[in-house]
C-alpha cells in the first residue's frame, strides 16, 4: 500500500471509532498507544463430567502500522451452548463463525480494500449488535431448540467494543483487581438485582443456569454494548460459565497475574476450574495489554 493510500485508510479508521465515543474516552490512535501490543492465550476443555464440548471461541490478533508505530487490533469471541449434544455445539459454532465473519466484512475488510465510503462508515456498537441480530436469526431458524451465550470484544489500542448476550463473561484484570464488565442475563442474577437472594443463595440455587435472554431464541434479540479503556499491563478475559462458576475471582486474579503468558494463563485457569470437579465445559480467551 502506497503512502497516500494508508493515509486515507487510517483516517477512515479515526472517523469510525470518533462517531459515537464519549469525549473522555480518547480513541487510541495517538501517543497513548506508542509501543503497545496484544499478547493473546486461548484454551477451551469439555472438563471431567461431559462427553462433549458445546463451548466455541475465535481469536484473530492484528497489527496496524501507523507511520512509525504500531496499533494493535483484534478480535476475540467466547460462546457456551445450549439445546443438548448436537444443538448446543452447532448454536455456539455457528454463532461464533457468523459474528466473526460479520465483523471481518463490516470492519476490517472495507479497511483492506479502501472502497472509497469512508464517511458511510458506521460506529463500531452498531456494527457489532448487527452482527449478533445476523446470528440470532440464523441460529434460531437452523436450530430453533437450541441456543448459546456470546461475548465479543473487539480492541483497537487500548480500547476495547464489547457485545454480550447471556452468561459468558468478559473481566477486566490488572495487577492488584479483577472487575467483572458484563452482566448476567441469568434468572438467579435478577433475584440478585431484585433482592430476593444473596449472591451466594446464587451459587446453589437449583435455576442458576437460567437464561432470559439468550442467542438463537424467537423475538428481538436486545444486545449489551461496552467501551472499556486497557490500561498498560491489564488484560480482558473472556469465559464461559464453566470458569467463572468454579473458579472464584480471587484466584482467577492470582492465576492471571503469575503465569508466564497468558496462554500458560488460560491452561492454568482451566486446570483449576477442574481440580473442582470439572462439571461444565471451561472457555478462556485472555487478551493482555
Amino acid at each position: 500500500m502506497i503512502q497516500g493510500e494508508y493515509n486515507d485508510v487510517m483516517e477512515l479508521f479515526k472517523r469510525l471509532f470518533e462517531k459515537k465515543q464519549p469525549p473522555a474516552l480518547p480513541m487510541p490512535i495517538g501517543e497513548e498507544s506508542k509501543g503497545l501490543s496484544l499478547l493473546i492465550g486461548a484454551a477451551t476443555d469439555k472438563g471431567l463430567v461431559r462427553d462433549h464440548n458445546e463451548d466455541a471461541l475465535f481469536a484473530l490478533n492484528a497489527v496496524l502500522s501507523q507511520e512509525e508505530d504500531l496499533l494493535p487490533t483484534g478480535l476475540y469471541i467466547v460462546a457456551d451452548g445450549m439445546g443438548g449434544h448436537t444443538g448446543g455445539e452447532k448454536a455456539s459454532a455457528l454463532a461464533v463463525r457468523l459474528v466473526a465473519n460479520w465483523i471481518l466484512h463490516e470492519i476490517y475488510q472495507p479497511f483492506l480494500l479502501d472502497t472509497g465510503q469512508s464517511t458511510n462508515r458506521r460506529p463500531i456498537n452498531e456494527v457489532l449488535i448487527e452482527a449478533f441480530v445476523a446470528a440470532n436469526g440464523k441460529i434460531h431458524e437452523t436450530c430453533p431448540e437450541s441456543g448459546t451465550t456470546l461475548t465479543c470484544a473487539f480492541i483497537l489500542g487500548t480500547n476495547a467494543f464489547i457485545a454480550h448476550v447471556g452468561d459468558s463473561r468478559a473481566y477486566l484484570v490488572s495487577r492488584n483487581s479483577i472487575r467483572q464488565i458484563t452482566k448476567d442475563h441469568s434468572l438467579v442474577n435478577r433475584l440478585i438485582e431484585l433482592g430476593q437472594i444473596t449472591p451466594e443463595e446464587a451459587q446453589v440455587h437449583p435455576q442458576r443456569s437460567v437464561l432470559y435472554r439468550a442467542v438463537g431464541r424467537a423475538g428481538n434479540l436486545e444486545v449489551e454494548t461496552y467501551l472499556q479503556s486497557l490500561p498498560s499491563k491489564s488484560s480482558l478475559l473472556l469465559c464461559s460459565d464453566g470458569l467463572w462458576g468454579t473458579v472464584p475471582e480471587p484466584d482467577i486474579l492470582s492465576i492471571v497475574n503469575t503465569e508466564p503468558s497468558p496462554q500458560a494463563a488460560c491452561h492454568r485457569l482451566i486446570a483449576k476450574a477442574n481440580e473442582t470437579g470439572g462439571e461444565d465445559n471451561i472457555t478462556a480467551v485472555l487478551i493482555q495489554v
